[in-house]
């Protein structure tokens, strides 16, 4: 890819943006690739405003930043999908994160080996299908393990409806209004030293139990190597390393490594739907989580792009069953 920066000034970071332009050397579709760092329509650190433009909250080294991807004109490029990104990132961080800005679009996740490999024909005609038809979908590597840390175990057995309605409300408390002309309502995510400053009452009335919020109390504390985690290149090393801290898991290990690290073959193990909505796609019934390893194991090393093309495919499991209720902490 080629770089072209432009640095303003360092005195106003809050009101002149920093500027990184690229031309990214497969197709980015950046509503596609991006979305799935953000948990719901109102994120404070994610925004969608359409497949081509799409604000993010983030930390660099403490320091906030907020930044908006969109793409150039069309000059002699066919395709949106092919197009030259353009960042725009605002606040004390920016100058020192704007680098890192491509590979949160997936510039380093390259399909190449995968597509041209004999696993890859062993796929259902429906997924080669959606991989045809959805060319810019990329794992992005944001390299900021402690936002997704804390995002995943507050997400530990719980439903989504209750992670996002904490995570909303813990990062509107603790975090900072996002610099620049970001969407209202957007939000910099705390620094873990902002996450440790969070009172026990606080983490109640957010719906956090007191073992899942004293396992980011203790993640927090080991800021430092999750820093250093993020700049690995080894998705399934750094998988290992998370798996030693108390209370993160394998399924936490990889909801990490998925957003942080492009990681091709991180699988959320023990999700509450995730084998079931494999299951059905290959076997037209639910199943297990050893069931789903057995599907995926062809693909060993891409399991994670298999997971998403099944989702770029469209294919819902069916709605029968039973649900998993909310269940209110704030009462307990």
């Amino acid at each position: 890819m080629s770089l072209h920066a432009t640095v303003g000034p360092a005195k106003q970071p809050a009101v002149e943006p920093v500027r990184l332009q690229w031309s990214p050397v497969a197709p980015v579709h950046l509503g596609q690739t991006l979305s799935v760092l953000g948990r719901g329509s109102a994120d404070p650190t994610v925004r969608v405003l359409s497949p081509d433009c799409v604000w993010i909250t983030t930390r660099h080294h403490d320091l906030a930043v907020s930044a908006r991807f969109t793409r150039a004109p069309s000059g002699a490029v066919s395709t949106t999908l092919e197009r030259d990104i353009v960042v725009d990132a605002w606040g004390p961080g920016a100058i020192t994160w704007i680098e890192s800005a491509p590979n949160w679009c997936g510039a380093a996740d390259d399909w190449t080996v995968f597509e041209g490999s004999a696993a890859y024909h062993l796929l259902p005609e429906r997924l080669r299908l959606a991989r045809r038809r959805h060319p810019g979908l990329r794992l992005p590597a944001t390299g900021a393990v402690i936002d997704r840390a804390v995002i995943a175990i507050i997400e530990q057995r719980v439903t989504a409806m209750e992670a996002i309605r904490a995570y909303r409300y813990l990062v509107r408390l603790a975090g900072e209004r996002a610099p620049g002309p970001a969407p209202a309502g957007m939000y910099v995510p705390p620094t873990a030293e902002q996450w440790r400053r969070i009172p026990s009452w606080q983490w109640h009335r957010a719906g956090v139990d007191p073992q899942r919020s004293a396992t980011v109390m203790r993640t927090m504390q080991r800021a430092s190597a999750l820093e250093r985690l993020g700049a690995l290149d080894d998705p399934a090393r750094v998988r290992a390393k998370l798996q030693t801290l108390n209370g993160i898991g394998v399924w936490t290990a990889a909801e990490i490594t998925q957003c942080t690290h492009g990681d091709p073959d991180g699988i959320s193990v023990r999700d509450y739907h995730l084998a079931d909505y494999v299951c059905w796609f290959f076997d037209g019934a639910p199943g297990s989580d050893d069931r789903m390893e057995q599907l995926l194991e062809p693909w060993r090393g891409h399991r994670q792009r298999v997971v998403r093309l099944i989702k770029a495919s469209g294919h819902r499991k069916p709605s029968f069953g039973p649900r998993l209720a909310p269940a209110d902490h704030r009462r307990h």
